[in-house]
């Protein structure tokens, strides 16, 4: 069972940034993509970005795009969210996961970390 560690949450300003950390507890091998999802008080969870851990590949949401960034380390079975130009819209709780190979669907989900942004 993979587990994922989220980090980095907090309080900040509006325009102030913010980076985000999961750690993965196995080897990334296993894996496909890893995902990063918030969900705002009184709202469904939405999709924020995606990376492929073999190919890089990446994909945002168009309220996070030119803001938002995810990376990825392998060698630390580590993906990043450096978050910027903050805005209050994109305070709520924010989830790493992770699909494996073939699946289409998430499969393995963190804790959540919050990240609240005031205006």
């Amino acid at each position: 069972q993979v587990q994922l560690v989220e980090s980095g949450g907090g309080l900040v300003q509006a325009g102030d940034s913010l980076r985000l950390s999961c750690a993965a507890s196995e080897r990334t091998f296993r894996l496909n993509r890893m995902g990063w999802f918030r969900q705002a008080p009184g709202k469904e969870r939405e999709f924020v970005t995606s990376i492929g851990w073999s190919d890089g590949s990446t994909y945002y949401a168009d309220s996070v795009k030119g803001r938002f960034t995810i990376s990825r380390d392998n060698a630390k079975n580590t993906v990043y969210l450096q978050m910027n130009s903050l805005k209050p819209d994109d305070t709520g709780v924010y989830y790493c996961a992770a699909t494996n190979y073939g699946s289409r669907e998430y499969d393995y989900w963190g804790q959540g970390t919050q990240v609240t942004v005031s205006s």
